[in-house]
């Protein structure tokens, strides 16, 4: 991630009734609070969870089918992709990820002080994309338009008893796509992990099994944060503790399906 990009932004949320509609503040709210700080509470997070590795790992390797061949180059053409935003294809994804999430608000342009409400870093979204490419744009609208209840209960915060500051939500986005990138090691030639050799076996079952896990870890991710009564100062420990539970249920024997891993369970369309 770049580091030097910006600030991120912590959300306080509001008290009363607010609270209980489950009511996100953001900049330029004249009834929230909101602070701000370097990108690298996003950076440090994420090399810390993603980066490291196991000298177990390093030993293994494992030879894929050519059907799992294929379905890896696929989705590592997806992952090579940069967000570009002079491509009007990016814009209209972009345009079409705020449909989605605020259905009936006019967007009144691609660079906004309307996208801090969705929990980007500032009124330029593409400045945020820089980690995650354009894939993690596509895991958001995948996410917005496949389980909208559960999209739109995290985006508005609206389950749990939520943290005084809260996780910016699209930015916590990129975070996890990026993090499943480096979890399942899928921009080597082949896995080089148990979890990213079964991830494969998924994947070659449900070409959009990278998308729905995508979906399966947003969801994970809160519910681990709420369980925690974690704040945006914990957000390295929870996203350790959803990989930490991505793994274990990557492993279990009875996974055929992406759709067969508990934490699927948790969403909801």
């Amino acid at each position: 991630m770049d580091t030097n990009a910006g600030s991120f932004v912590a959300v306080r949320r509001l008290a009363g009734s607010d609270r209980a509609a489950g009511a996100v503040a953001f900049h330029h709210s004249s009834s929230a609070e909101v602070v701000t700080g370097s990108t690298a509470w996003i950076g440090r997070g994420l090399s810390c969870v993603c980066v490291q590795s196991r000298d177990s790992d390093a030993r293994l390797s494992f030879d894929l089918t050519p059907v799992q061949e294929e379905c890896l180059l696929r989705l590592q053409n997806r992952i090579e992709i940069q967000y570009d935003s002079s491509n009007i294809e990016h814009q209209d994804e972009l345009k079409a990820l705020w449909c989605a999430s605020f259905p009936g608000t006019e967007l009144r342009g691609l660079v906004s002080e309307q996208w801090k409400e969705m929990g980007w870093q500032g009124k330029d979204p593409s400045t945020d994309f820089r980690g995650g490419g354009f894939i993690s744009l596509e895991n958001l609208l995948f996410f917005a338009r496949n389980y909208p209840k559960s999209f739109q209960e995290l985006l508005r915060k609206q389950n749990g008893d939520r943290a005084i500051w809260e996780y910016p939500f699209a930015v916590a986005g990129v975070n996890i796509t990026f993090m499943l990138i480096q979890m399942l090691d899928l921009q080597a030639v082949k896995p080089r992990s148990l979890f990213g050799a079964v991830f494969l076996k998924l994947l070659s079952e449900n070409d959009r099994a990278f998308d729905i896990l995508y979906c399966i870890t947003f969801k994970l991710m809160d519910q681990q944060w709420l369980d925690m009564h974690a704040t945006y100062m914990d957000f390295n420990t929870v996203m350790k503790s959803t990989r930490r539970q991505l793994e274990r249920e990557l492993l279990l024997e009875d996974i055929q399906r992406v759709e067969d891993m508990p934490s699927y369970k948790l969403l909801a369309r």
